[in-house]
């Protein structure tokens, strides 16, 4: 069965693209199976592997307002790693489905229906928590939240948790907090080690490990259509984006 892990965080800019598509890769690189969902109508995810987002046809659009199957929208990004791409249309359905019942079932029923052939399913959400958010929390399995090392990014953590323990208790009680992740991270900054120090005294074993590094190479891969492991592999980055692939690995 597939571990199904949303990336979700109401902040913008806090790495969660850059966290589904560099783990994503990571994973492959171990030998996983993995698809990655862009559940965010500006698509950068999937631009980021090699797609645009305004000429796809089928799309998690398709999945969320038709009964296609996931093996239907998937396309190829590298070895063990196949996307399931956004679209403009996303944007247009919060308003589709606004009236009926099952809205925030559609992804978790399009994945019950079909084969999945992946061990991990990593789900980019936009910045916000609206009904695209909480399809992809509902699907879940897992829950990741990158958290920029910022004193405000910490802060939203708080919002976004209440707002998950809802979606715990009323719509998927089996979703689980798998781990924190601090982003952005600048060794040479006071105030970036004091926000790390600061999630890890509140979150304590839910914190990963892993940091990932504030690297310029990480801002770099997306315009070469390529994941930070591929573009710059021994990148400080890329060593962080496999650790936390390793621990995501022997997470249970």
């Amino acid at each position: 069965m597939s571990r199904v892990i949303a990336v979700a965080n109401q902040k913008g800019g806090v790495g969660k693209t850059t966290t589904v598509a560099n783990l994503g890769a990571a994973l492959a690189e171990q030998g996983k199976k993995v698809i990655a969902v862009d559940l965010d109508p500006q698509g950068a995810l999937t631009a980021t592997l090699g797609y645009d987002p305004h000429t796809l046809t089928r799309t998690a659009y398709t999945l969320l307002t038709r009964e296609a199957t996931v093996a239907s929208v998937l396309r190829p990004v590298n070895a063990g790693l196949v996307l399931i791409p956004a679209s403009v249309d996303l944007r247009a359905v919060e308003y589709q489905l606004a009236e009926q019942p099952d809205r925030a079932f559609r992804l978790r029923r399009a994945f019950e229906r079909s084969h999945v052939p992946a061990d991990f399913v990593l789900i980019d959400t936009p910045p916000d928590l609206g009904l695209l958010t909480i399809n992809g929390l509902v699907a879940a399995t897992d829950l990741l939240i990158p958290v920029q090392c910022q004193y405000l990014a910490m802060r939203g953590v708080r919002g976004l948790l209440e707002s998950v323990w809802l979606v715990h208790e009323r719509l998927n009680p089996q979703l689980n907090l798998l781990g924190v992740l601090a982003t952005m991270y600048k060794h040479e900054s006071g105030h970036a080690r004091e926000v790390l120090a600061e999630l890890r005294a509140v979150f304590g074993r839910k914190v990963f490990m892993a940091v990932i590094d504030d690297d310029e190479a990480v801002a770099q891969a997306p315009v070469t259509q390529q994941a930070v492991t591929a573009f710059r592999p021994d990148s400080p980055a890329a060593a962080d984006f496999r650790q936390l692939a390793q621990e995501i690995i022997h997470a249970q």
